[in-house]
């Protein structure tokens, strides 16, 4: 009986060696893309990286790590290989340290509920809200103030940025012989808070600033007691240590 032989059925298509070799083109092409992305540094994608470790972004409770639509916290130069773009990293790589640094003081001295910290163009801010440091229309420290202050004073003393106090009050008008207006009432209860840091634990002068904003400068429209409440407040400004 005859045997016949079944011819073997030709491979079709490229051979199999083609596809491991194919594979690994690939990766070294993605490889090199990564390269050059990294080697090319885009002023808005590190705006939007810095912005993003600044309580902005997903830290803040955001949905992403890059925000798109807010602006960065700082100017940052055009040309990255300057001495400009040095100090702008500089400037942000501060501004962050700061930020962490007051974040965990609040967080081990349980102040998280009574002060809240927040990024500005100018620095690192610690809001307080009125009712905490002054009663109504006064310019005199609670004794819940004092501890409050107590605790803050340890975090100044740790840091060395200069520090803006800033009062703010609602718009409400007062007229009394020691305040005719909230301009008076404001900038008193913000130099009441620099001599308590200067008088009681002997922080340096020159570090400080007083300034009263009065009315002017609301976070919230004055339309509810709750907004109201909010715009009631004294601000500690960090600001960038000048070497002082």
């Amino acid at each position: 009986m005859a045997v016949i032989k079944k011819q073997k059925k030709a491979e079709e298509g490229a051979p199999a060696w083609m596809v491991t070799y194919s594979d690994l083109m690939t990766l070294l092409l993605v490889f090199f893309v990564l390269l050059f992305s990294f080697s090319v540094l885009s002023q808005q994608k590190f705006q939007q990286f810095i912005a993003s470790y600044q309580g902005i972004g997903i830290l803040d409770g955001g949905v992403s790590p890059v925000v798109e639509t807010e602006p960065a916290p700082f100017e940052f130069p055009q040309d990255i290989d300057t001495p400009e773009a040095a100090a702008a990293l500089a400037r942000a790589r501060e501004l962050m340290e700061t930020y962490q640094a007051v974040k965990n003081f609040l967080a081990e001295s349980g102040l998280e509920a009574m002060v809240e910290v927040r990024y500005e163009e100018q620095g690192i801010a610690l809001d307080i809200k009125e009712r905490i440091l002054f009663d109504s229309g006064k310019a005199d420290l609670k004794p819940e103030a004092v501890r409050l202050l107590d605790k803050l004073a340890e975090l100044l003393v740790r840091l060395p940025n200069e520090v803006r106090v800033e009062g703010y009050t609602d718009n409400r008008p007062i007229r009394t012989i020691q305040f005719p207006s909230n301009w008076e009432l404001s900038t008193a209860r913000a130099a009441r808070v620099v001599r308590y840091f200067i008088e009681e634990h002997h922080l340096q002068p020159e570090r400080f600033v007083a300034i009263g904003y009065g009315e002017y400068r609301p976070l919230y429209p004055n339309d509810t007691p709750e907004h109201m409440a909010e715009n009631r407040r004294v601000v500690l400004l960090l600001g960038m240590n000048n070497g002082r």
